[in-house]
């Protein structure tokens, strides 16, 4: 059996590793976009030869932990370059992984009508793996043709001698780590792909679950080497900024979320300040289309989510739906906002405050010093986000500088990751004695020599980091 690392390795995103068994059955685990790599490096050698370093065509099956880009959104490709077989995930990763692919085909045709009006722009990149991997609504629709769901912990063979197991990973609505059993050689060989790792007593997600002692395991370390400053209920921190901004001054509260799993557990979070009569009687405006479906989503698998949501449901009857809530649909109503002189709340998109709509809403306020803009969820370098994270003085918005004036607050209660003692707990379900080997993945370099070094201490001394396209003979 070989493993080859193919994304994820020493940063971040892009998640995509190939595993083959000794009768050559080939399964592609995720098949994320390296956000990262697009950043540093527009094209690489072997984009001249095709988007992937191995033959689509060969792969016989795809897993996909969850719908998150990083995870999901190089499948379409996958498809156009030749791979016929069957993509296996959890019925609510399959709905999630739609929404998202599609709005990222929506995002991919403006920018290939943007490059094929400028001939020039069009004969520079028309090579590029920037240009290649810009798939449309076409692509995405056949590449959920190959999607199969999968139900939670049911064992689901695959191929001969390999068979696999989903379980609940926390994270996000659907998100799984998945099991896989082998049967090569005349004996049998497990391996965990952890996915991504949620962490515990998360806003309407289950905590993760244990994982049976295995082989081998392939987990993530995104939070390898740090803590969440704060463990509590987002409540209380919420209320607070609420108040202060929207009650006390008055002004508005411009709230940065990813629509999908931020923006919800950010709503359910609302509505339980409703419910204790915490919520001030102001409009709270979600602009985002993508965050509406996404939101449908959410309560049609009301029955994935944890007991607390499940409760709070049955005595409320809506998970998120509550007055004075208002979801803004098209690009004429978002824009109205800005001359909404009431105090409220604005939740939109991107969470990082790097394209969508939550630009124009953090341009239009960052002069304003009765507007707070509030970060809950990470924000990756080279972001508008991180950069009002780090305190900057001011920020360029279409090459002009606008000083900063409005309040800006974080809080890291949203975080989705499991942070260092969530990894540790996810990793401790193995035993250092008959755990043959452990690769760290989906972290940034540091993250992972840290949290390597962790491991070391507690008894885990087969620890690898591999580079991408590393292989490794198990």
């Amino acid at each position: 059996m070989k493993l080859t690392f193919w994304g994820a390795s020493q940063q971040v995103t892009g998640s995509m590793f190939l595993l083959e068994t000794a009768d050559d059955f080939r399964v592609l685990i995720d098949c994320g976009l390296d956000m990262e790599n697009r950043r540093r490096q527009k094209d690489t050698p072997e984009t001249q030869k095709g988007l992937f370093a191995f033959e689509p065509s060969m792969i016989h099956a795809v897993v996909l932990t969850h719908a998150h880009i990083d995870h999901s959104g190089f499948i379409p490709n996958l498809i156009r370059e030749g791979f016929e077989g069957k993509i296996f995930t959890t019925s609510a990763t399959y709905e999630l992984a739609e929404i998202l692919l599609n709005d990222s085909a929506s995002l991919n045709q403006k920018k290939i009508k943007r490059i094929h009006k400028k001939k020039q722009l069009f004969n520079k990149l028309r090579n590029t793996a920037e240009y290649k991997e810009l798939y449309v609504h076409t692509q995405v629709h056949q590449a959920l043709d190959h999607f199969v769901t999968l139900p939670f912990h049911k064992k689901q063979k695959i191929g001969d001698g390999i068979s696999l197991q989903l379980i609940p990973a926390g994270h996000l609505l659907g998100a799984a780590h998945v099991l896989f059993e082998i049967q090569e050689n005349g004996g049998k060989k497990t391996i965990c792909f952890s996915g991504d790792i949620g962490r515990k007593d998360y806003p309407l997600l289950v905590d993760p679950a244990p994982v049976p002692e295995v082989d081998y395991l392939v987990c993530e370390s995104t939070y390898g080497n740090r803590r969440h400053t704060s463990k509590e209920s987002a409540e209380g921190p919420v209320y607070d900024i609420i108040k202060s901004t929207c009650v006390d001054i008055p002004g508005r509260l411009i709230v940065p979320a990813f629509s999908v799993g931020r923006t919800q557990a950010m709503l359910f979070t609302l509505n339980k300040l409703r419910v204790q009569g915490k919520l001030p009687n102001i409009k709270i405006f979600t602009d985002s289309p993508l965050a509406l479906k996404s939101t449908e989503i959410h309560e049609k698998y009301h029955s994935w989510l944890n007991q607390e949501a499940q409760d709070f449901r049955k005595a409320n009857k809506q998970l998120f739906d509550f007055e004075n809530l208002v979801f803004v649909d098209n690009i004429k109503e978002s824009k109205a906002i800005t001359s909404y002189r009431e105090p409220c709340i604005i939740i939109s998109s991107s969470g990082m405050i790097q394209g969508g709509r939550i630009e124009h809403h953090v341009k239009e306020n960052l002069n304003n010093p009765y507007a707070t803009i509030f970060l809950i969820g990470y924000a990756s370098e080279g972001t508008i986000g991180h950069d009002l994270r780090s305190g900057e003085k001011t920020i360029k918005f279409e090459k002009r500088d606008i000083p900063i004036k409005a309040r800006i607050e974080s809080i890291d209660n949203f975080s989705g990751h499991g942070d260092l003692d969530d990894l540790l707990d996810f990793v401790h379900y193995q035993s250092p004695k008959k755990l043959k080997k452990l690769f760290l993945v989906h972290g940034e370099a540091s993250a992972m020599q840290d949290f390597k070094h962790t491991l070391n201490e507690e008894g885990y001394q087969q620890v690898e980091t591999p580079q991408k396209g590393e292989c490794f003979e198990l």
